[in-house]
């Protein structure tokens, strides 16, 4: 009779003895991993002081050589040049950093106004509105476009898209003009149809039943393009835009850098958003709409606000992966070191330049430092873009949680 009561302490001690272990080690990794950042960023600031400070008391560079345009023979005004690697008989190398982080902001951007209106937007609907049954199906199928690796992104934005949109520049313009007015115009039809055919098109479903009206605005704008582009921009839409505004298209430009960033940052604004919308109280919805509110006043003043901290997050980490990203950038994007606000123009990020040249720089030299340098301000942009991230949704976190009267 004493064996099993023998028995049960030491069970006991041994899943003591597991639940021990188990946070020692996931309190090692977490310790780990931020002793790995650390790390990095001592590494990165050793290697770059060197540029501005030596033990000789000379500077390698200077931070108007870096940042403000420079005077170059050949050349009536100063301007922003990066040229590290240059024959023998030119001047010298021109290390102007602007231009890669101009080209970094541009290509983030672009990516973000095409990101977030489309995954936050999917986001809404999902978890407002759509069928539970379709959302657990398309839910996954969304959230596994991650997965997809930078480089077949870029890999199809410069060889697929890019050649694509240069020989339909018309139909991607006609298409941009009707699509939003064409959704407008399909709720508006929805909300006057009678109650029962809107039973046949349920708002649940509506991801579903667009399909086939999307299909009919992209025949429309494909048999519109041909007579908006003779009408308008005298048959060639590329050459208006050179001769009437002064814009060269290039064949890689910052618009299918947006386009293609934008579709792999998409997925995880979409997740994150979706979580945070999700986790609203449902009684809040219902609420709102019993007293009146319209499914627009419902998500715009209720569950927005909300779960505003989550879905800012979203957005500031989808900032985050922007700047960060290199195939990408690398692949669709030209790789042209240019300061201009034209979409159709190319351009240089700090990643990119950080993988086509590190392996050609000598270890020590100046171009060695400089690209660690790049290196360095995108390991500071991530982490201060992070922890700004964390900080507003804490304190919007606590500001709703005292405005609903909880502790």
């Amino acid at each position: 009779m004493s064996q099993p009561s023998a028995v049960t302490p030491l069970r006991h001690r041994l899943r003591q003895g597991r639940d021990r272990l188990a946070t020692l080690l996931i309190t090692a990794g977490g310790i780990g991993v931020i002793a790995a950042v650390m790390a990095i960023g001592v590494f990165l600031v050793v290697e770059v002081v060197p540029l501005f400070w030596s033990a000789a008391g000379g500077a390698e560079v200077s931070l108007g050589v870096l940042w403000l345009p420079q005077e170059y023979p050949g050349l009536e005004a100063p301007v922003h040049r990066w040229q590290p690697t240059l024959p023998a008989s030119d001047p010298g190398p021109r290390f102007g950093m602007a231009p890669l982080a101009w080209g970094t902001l541009e290509a983030a951007a672009w990516s973000l106004v095409i990101a977030v209106p489309l995954a936050l937007g999917a986001a809404a609907h999902s978890a407002l509105f759509m069928s539970r049954r379709l959302r657990a199906h398309l839910k996954p199928t969304l959230e596994l476009m991650e997965a997809l690796p930078g480089v077949v992104i870029g890999f199809v934005a410069g060889l697929v898209l890019a050649p694509w949109l240069e020989r339909h520049l018309g139909f991607g313009l006609t298409l941009v003009m009707l699509l939003p007015p064409g959704l407008l115009l399909a709720g508006g039809l929805w909300g006057r149809l009678p109650a029962r055919l809107r039973q046949y098109l349920p708002l649940g479903w509506a991801a579903l039943w667009l399909l086939p009206w999307m299909g009919m605005l992209w025949a429309l704008a494909l048999w519109l393009a041909p007579w908006l582009e003779a009408w308008w921009f005298d048959g060639d839409l590329r050459a208006w835009l050179e001769t009437s505004l002064g814009l060269d298209y290039a064949n890689r430009n910052a618009l299918i850098v947006g386009m293609a960033m934008g579709f792999a940052v998409m997925p995880s604004i979409y997740a994150l958003a979706e979580d945070a919308l999700s986790g609203v109280p449902k009684s809040l919805a219902d609420g709102a709409q019993a007293l009146g509110a319209s499914r627009w006043q419902t998500l715009w003043r209720v569950v927005l606000p909300a779960a505003s901290p989550g879905v800012l997050s979203a957005v500031m980490i989808g900032a985050g992966r922007a700047v960060g990203e290199t195939m990408i950038v690398l692949m669709a994007s030209g790789n042209t070191a240019l300061m201009t606000a034209s979409p159709f123009d190319g351009l240089r990020s700090l990643a990119a330049s950080i993988a086509i040249e590190l392996p050609e720089a000598a270890p020590g030299g100046t171009h060695y430092r400089l690209l660690l340098l790049a290196a360095l301000l995108l390991f500071a942009f991530t982490f201060l873009v992070n922890t700004l991230a964390e900080v507003v949704r804490t304190r919007l976190r606590r500001r709703y949680r005292r405005l609903g009267g909880a502790p």
